[in-house]
């Protein structure tokens, strides 16, 4: 068997591990997500877990989450080392992080009101202030109550600081000694702990859960049990970690060590770059607490992101966790040629996928919404609203997906400060954008201004690469990604006609009529995707073709 063959079998094998774990993670997760719209609809306790939840969470996300700055700085740079180098390389680098993060969590306990007075100041508005943005009597007394309950809940949180920055370590430890099934179902166990504090919650307070009296307490029990699942998903790490001589949580203080500064050499831009990108989340979250029904909004973009993230998050893993590692064992001149090819296979699996995934999600977006939240707290109206938002996520899957397999290039070649440099001009213009689109198109329009800045980042990225590289085949490249993007416009197009003809013979009332409407329209247009892609005739469409065929014939012969 060549080299080639067993690469191509390790990448789908390990593609396959990773799909399989953070599916089982994100069905856990959409739980979570059901439970908590179920118990507070939009109203001021999502509202305000969302808004306590943006430094918290963006530091879970910066630090801790798969593909972030620390897990890919860690492979990269350890994945070249071998097994008996890296426990001291690991336990120096978690001395360090230890101490700085422990810093940032005091930090972040002390100044919560200041913090949340910067991340949200809509709430902050005096009643003269509300009122001339249009916001009723009752309206401000919501706002105050969410601003009082987000502080609580952000104090609560702030361990999480610490926590992102060893789950993230021990994450790229992991990967880099060939470990891909813990790292990527370790997350269902934050989902797990939300469900059991709610189910508590419920079993104790029944139907008045939903009553403003035990707002408090139910804030309460959101941020604990979050900070108790970000705790667990550090500690299942460590016994896998000591069992393959990895390291563990035992200070040591090398830090002059060469192998400790290769690795915070790509940590420290790729963190800031990262970052970035996580700044564009709190400058919509900055811009969203100015809206009338700030609470709302910002609840609807919670429930809304998890719809998106939980089909892009399975896909991202899929396509980024086992290229990072070939990125960066091709980053010599001598491999450039192959480095390509592996540029081109992570751009069109992602256009395979996450185009007509788009397509379908626009056309399907207010029934996806019906029938994943609506029930007891979360009403029609909540569902409208989160529907709009999750058709301005769906427009940009594409573009969100193939800018990270390009970072994951420059990863891969030693280089975070490009990517970072990119991010920091994209900071303004997501905000010039904010400013711009929110008045016009409310909550959705922070949406679709993050797929504007995610846009730009794609084509500089490209060209940036196309001249390091000494030439990329773009053209190439792109005719076959058109001709992807038309197949998935016309099964969109598919997708909604199906479901407009179904509405008029059953009406659109009832969760089995709903849910099989949507499951009738999503397969015409699926049908439709696959008929055309398999008529432009892509390698990487008839591979997946002859894999679905080789499974159904191995079905029939059993």
């Amino acid at each position: 068997m060549t080299d080639s063959k067993k690469s191509t079998r390790s990448l789908a094998g390990i593609a396959g591990i990773v799909a399989i774990a953070t599916l089982i993670s994100k069905v856990v997760g959409l739980f979570r997500q059901q439970a908590i719209a179920a118990a507070f609809g939009a109203g001021v306790v999502a509202g305000a877990y969302n808004f306590a939840y943006i430094i918290p969470g963006f530091l879970l996300i910066l630090l801790g989450g798969i593909n972030g700055p620390f897990h890919s700085a860690i492979v990269s740079a350890v994945s070249k080392r071998k097994r008996e180098e890296i426990a001291p390389i690991i336990e120096s680098i978690t001395t360090l992080v230890v101490g700085l993060l422990l810093i940032v969590t005091v930090g972040l306990i002390i100044f919560a009101d200041p913090l949340m007075h910067l991340v949200a100041p809509g709430l902050f508005a005096t009643a003269e202030q509300a009122a001339a943005r249009g916001v009723t009597p009752a309206g401000y007394q919501n706002l105050v109550q969410t601003r009082e309950l987000a502080i609580q809940q952000f104090k609560i949180m702030a361990p999480m600081a610490m926590l992102a920055g060893l789950i993230g370590i021990g994450f790229g430890t992991l990967n880099a000694a060939d470990h891909y099934w813990l790292p990527s179902i370790s997350p269902l166990l934050s989902s797990i702990t939300v469900l059991i504090g709610l189910g508590a919650l419920t079993g104790m307070l029944g139907a008045q859960i939903t009553s403003p009296q035990y707002a408090v307490l139910g804030a309460a029990v959101l941020a604990w049990s979050t900070v108790a699942g970000a705790m667990l998903q550090w500690l299942v790490q460590l016994p896998v970690q000591w069992k393959e001589g990895l390291g563990g949580f035992r200070p040591r203080f090398d830090f002059r060590r060469p192998e400790v500064q290769d690795v915070l050499k790509i940590m420290g831009p790729a963190t800031f770059s990262s970052g970035m990108l996580q700044i564009n989340v709190w400058t919509d979250m900055f811009f969203a607490s100015f809206l009338p029904n700030a609470e709302a909004a910002v609840s609807a973009m919670g429930y809304a992101g998890l719809l998106a993230m939980t089909p892009l998050g399975i896909l991202s893993n899929m396509i980024l966790v086992p290229l990072l590692p070939v990125f960066s064992r091709l980053a010599d001149p001598d491999n450039w040629a192959e480095l390509k090819q592996r540029i081109r296979q992570g751009l069109m699996m992602t256009a395979i996928a996450m185009l007509p995934l788009s397509a379908l999600m626009i056309a399907l977006a207010l029934p996806i919404v019906r029938v994943v939240y609506e029930r007891y707290a979360f009403d029609l109206e909540a569902s409208y609203l989160t529907a709009s938002i999750l058709i301005a996520y769906s427009v940009g899957m594409f573009v969100y997906l193939g800018r990270d397999v390009l970072v994951r290039v420059f990863y891969g070649l030693g280089d975070g400060d490009t990517p970072f440099r990119i991010s920091m001009v994209n900071i303004f213009l997501n905000a010039v954008l904010d400013f711009f689109l929110i008045k016009p198109f409310g909550a959705p329009g922070l949406i679709l201004a993050t797929v504007g800045v995610n846009v730009v980042s794609l084509v500089v990225m490209l060209w940036i690469l196309n001249r390091r590289l000494h030439g990329l085949p773009l053209r190439q490249w792109m005719t076959p990604i058109a001709g992807l993007a038309a197949a998935s416009v016309i099964a969109g197009f598919t997708t909604w006609g199906t479901l407009q003809g179904l509405e008029s013979i059953w009406g659109n009332s009832g969760l089995l009529i709903i849910l099989s409407q949507l499951s009738i329209a999503g397969a015409a247009g699926l049908l439709v995707y696959v008929g055309l892609a398999l008529q432009l005739h892509l390698p990487e469409v008839d591979e997946f073709g002859d894999r679905i065929r080789q499974k159904l014939g191995r079905s029939r012969g059993q």
